[in-house]
């Protein structure tokens, strides 16, 4: 069955893309015509030593592929078609495997451990290869370091792909017994140690029963301890990456080794090379991140005897670590703005001081203050950077009667250092401060005012003046006016900004024609504060949106005539697309949200409809998105007149929700249905029939993202509720997806948090569906289609209240659903909704809930169904 397959491995990996091309073809064919002997020269390939190393790693590596991929739907396939698979076919693949992982080669070894956990992750779950994990802890005690390396690697790697469930705790216990005496002091072969640290890392989440055990979590917490300190930089880094990992799966166990934990920490962040100090400070964010999550869920409402999960751990450390912190703010590089991913010791120390700050609150600012004012004016700009670096990362967390005095103090001397200092580093940073005052402390929820009539006009020449500096200042000068502007947002009439209106935007056009205007986010920066500013402007300022809007569509014109272009240019080019989209569909939701306004930018909704049907034609996701999502507002803003942009748009709308690849553009092109059908109601009628095949096909995909499932199913209302008594033919293809939707979701206990998320999202795009559908046909004299439907929905009502995890929005949903039921089929719906084993409680539940909307929706619902019952 196998062949000889190593010729063609090379030659798949040649500088001659004509050999290079035959080989893949050749090995693509082999593949589909004859699997398990394609697997098995693969295998055969990787387990022999006589073979070149470059054949044998890409033997591995496609061994790899052929058993994982990324996509579900392919990932299911791969994961069918091994299990099919001959069971001695299977066997000697996974000899051949276990064979390699002796090969003293490293490349070799470290594939095959990957291949062997991927095997894992589909056999184990299904009770098969019950002997693989004893074979592996066998090779622990082979004397050649190699082997005992790779072999914890591939326990490593398993514990990845394999979840704690399927392996029992004895296996558990052996496996953690192994990982840990490989990372001991006593191994000599540091090879060896650095594979059982990252092996441990992975095998952490299966420990859940030796961390209750005192004994064996001294132990491990000892080695860990330990390995932070052993002469290797690898071994160190990854022991901090575990003691990372711990801070989170096992907040609730650190409380003994926390004082040694702090020592490691503060020693790796004062001595060590970077990667390992910035796992040490990664550690404390990581306590922050918990201690947030616990106060944030028990508000700050525990008496003191509440077993509360929260153990201050970073209010104890506060006196040592925050000095520990400002010490970091120092250490930045030259050139750390240029580079857009960069992350250094000082980020990383800042990024912390910003959690602690929001984990203690008001504690932290008399530790940082003495710090801010030594740094603040020195001539060394490091200091003056990280003071007000520094002081940016505390705005978060403190109250603001704790903050207010001291902005009101540094505000002047930060807006004379973002025009007069000489180093670029410290405007970055001080316009970045400035951002981070407007966000946290300005807006209609402030008590005392940061800016008042006095000082606003000297913060936006500032601001104007920043944006022509270099374009990584510029950028965050962009971000200050953004949040500047947003906390005016509920201003009312009058906002302070209108008299600088006509300036800002000027301003913020100049900044996207700059030459350098890609750096640094600029131009992107640039557009978003745009949007925001003219998102929050008041009626005064609607001229001069209205002025706006033929700028930016001529700019939008430009992009789309037609030059050829490098694919370098084509993708800036598509990007700034999507940018003048974005800002079109802004200017169009400002205008069209008053009469007068509306009335006078209808004169422009032909060409911009124009524009975006032109922009359809080219070829690009991000672009597309952003296009729908204006459209969206334009047929919202249009109402009924849309229809005449529809025998032109329709076929774009089908192609979105064609879309499957880039399902952001389904989605996005999903809820611009709903818009068309909320603007056109039965106008729509002509383009359901198409509209709904594509829906439904959509549904029953299984190559379409999930996300994308739950605003079909709302969608499905919509149209309903567009369309009326016109739905009828539908419901019999409709209903019945509605029914298994509900059903799937109703039972989902012991799902984790991500799960319960989408559950939610997926039961209230059913709910709605229902609701539209009984809003739609009410008063029709066909309401009594619906009839046969109703006990299976109050059977998905009474489903989801038993399971106690539906969330706020949906309760609200299902409750209206309740209502529409009644409300629609009146003395129909009377008897069922009687029988019904909860509606009286939940109904209850909901008239005395804290929201508002809830007891709404639940006052409606009562009504209803007392008329319905009372018939």
């Amino acid at each position: 069955m196998a062949m000889e397959v190593t010729q063609i491995l090379l030659n798949a990996q040649s500088v001659d893309s004509t050999v290079r091309k035959h080989a893949e073809e050749t090995l693509k064919q082999f593949q589909e015509q004859n699997l398990p002997g394609f697997l098995l020269s693969l295998s055969g390939e990787l387990a022999s030593e006589e073979k070149p190393i470059d054949s044998r790693k890409l033997a591995g590596l496609i061994l790899k592929n052929a058993l994982d991929a990324k996509e579900q739907h392919r990932k299911f396939e791969l994961v069918q078609r091994w299990l099919s698979l001959d069971m001695a076919v299977k066997a000697q693949i996974k000899t051949c495997l276990l064979q390699t992982l002796s090969s003293p080669v490293s490349d070799a070894h470290s594939t095959a451990s990957q291949v062997i956990a991927k095997v894992a992750g589909i056999e184990l779950p299904q009770k098969q290869w019950p002997e693989l994990i004893g074979s592996l802890l066998s090779n622990i005690h082979q004397v050649p370091a190699h082997v005992k390396q790779a072999t914890l690697e591939t326990l490593g790697y398993l514990c990845e792909e394999v979840s704690p469930e399927v392996v029992d705790q004895d296996q558990v216990n052996k496996i953690l017994t192994a990982v840990v005496q490989g990372m001991n002091a006593e191994e000599g072969n540091n090879d060896v140690r650095l594979a059982a640290t990252r092996a441990l890392y992975n095998a952490l989440s299966f420990a859940q029963a030796n961390f209750n055990n005192d004994m064996e979590r001294d132990f491990i917490m000892r080695v860990v301890c330990e390995a932070t300190q052993s002469p290797e930089v690898k071994i160190r880094q990854a022991a901090f990456e575990c003691l990372v990992s711990i801070s989170s799966t096992y907040y609730e166990k650190l409380a003994p080794y926390i004082q040694d934990i702090f020592n490691v920490t503060a020693k790796a962040v004062k001595e060590d090379v970077e990667p390992v100090a910035l796992q040490a400070i990664e550690f404390w964010s990581s306590i922050c991140d918990e201690e947030i999550d616990i106060l944030e869920e028990y508000g700050g409402d525990f008496s003191a005897d509440s077993d509360l999960p929260c153990y201050y751990f970073i209010k104890q450390a506060l006196p040592a670590l925050v000095p520990m912190l400002l010490e970091t703010l120092l250490k930045q590089e030259e050139d750390q703005d240029q580079d857009e991913g960069a992350w250094n010791l000082a980020m990383a120390g800042g990024t912390c001081l910003g959690l602690v700050a929001r984990t203690v609150g008001d504690e932290i600012v008399p530790l940082v203050m003495p710090f801010i004012q030594e740094n603040i004016s020195k001539p060394d700009w490091r200091q003056r950077e990280a003071a007000t670096y520094a002081f940016g990362s505390i705005l978060e967390g403190p109250s603001p009667d704790k903050l207010t005095p001291l902005v009101n103090v540094a505000l002047n001397f930060m807006l004379s250092a973002l025009t007069k200092d000489p180093n670029s580093h410290v405007k970055d940073t001080t316009a970045w401060t400035l951002g981070r005052i407007f966000e946290f402390l300005h807006g209609s929820t402030v008590e005392t005012p940061i800016i008042t009539p006095a000082n606003c006009q000297l913060i936006i020449t500032v601001l104007l003046q920043a944006m022509k500096d270099a374009p990584n200042v510029a950028e965050k000068a962009c971000g200050a006016l953004y949040f500047l502007a947003q906390g005016y947002e509920d201003m009312g009439a009058s906002s302070p900004l209108t008299p600088y209106f006509q300036e800002i935007v000027q301003s913020l056009l100049t900044v996207t024609h700059r030459e350098d205007a890609g750096e640094s986010r600029l131009r992107t920066a640039a557009y978003e504060t745009l949007n925001e500013v003219v998102r929050c402007s008041t009626d005064e300022t609607a001229p001069m949106v209205l002025q706006l809007a033929p700028i930016i569509m001529t700019e939008l014109h430009q992009t789309l005539e037609g030059q050829k272009l490098s694919s370098d240019e084509r993708e800036k080019q598509s990007e700034l697309q999507g940018l003048l989209c974005g800002c079109l569909q802004v200017i169009i939701q400002k205008l069209g949200a008053s009469e007068p306004t509306k009335f006078v930018f209808m004169q422009y909704a032909d060409q911009i409809m124009n524009l975006f049907l032109r922009v359809f034609a080219c070829r690009n996701a991000t672009v597309h998105e952003e296009a729908m999502l204006a459209i969206g507002a334009l047929a919202y803003a249009t109402g009924p007149d849309f229809a005449k942009y529809m025998p032109e748009f329709y076929k774009y709308l089908e192609m979105g929700l064609q879309n499957f690849e880039e399902y952001q553009v389904c989605a996005v092109t999903v809820g611009v249905v709903g818009d068309v059908c909320r603007a056109l109601e039965d106008k729509i009628l002509p383009y359901c029939d198409g509209i709904m095949t594509q829906l439904l096909k959509d549904l029953s995909s299984n190559q379409l993202h999930r996300s994308v499932k739950p605003p079909i199913f709302s969608c499905l209302g919509d149209i309903a509720l567009a369309i009326g008594e016109n739905f009828e033919k539908y419901l019999m293809y409709a209903m019945p997806m509605l029914q298994s939707a509900a059903e799937l979701s109703a039972h989902t206990s012991g799902a984790d948090d991500e799960m319960v998320e989408y559950t939610n999202l997926l039961r209230n795009g059913i709910l709605e569906a229902y609701s539209g559908i009984f809003q739609g046909f009410k008063n029709s004299p066909k309401t009594q289609l619906l009839i046969p439907y109703a006990p299976h929905i109050l059977q998905f009502l009474d489903n989801i209240y038993v399971e106690k995890d539906m969330d706020d929005v949906v309760m609200k949903t299902a409750i209206g659903v309740l209502g529409d039921l009644a409300d629609t089929l009146g003395s129909n719906a009377g008897a069922l909704i009687q029988q019904s084993l909860s509606s009286k409680e939940f109904l209850n539940e909901c008239l005395s809930s804290d929201d508002q909307l809830i007891k709404e929706s639940a006052e409606w619902a009562k009504l209803a169904i007392t008329r319905a019952i009372s018939v």
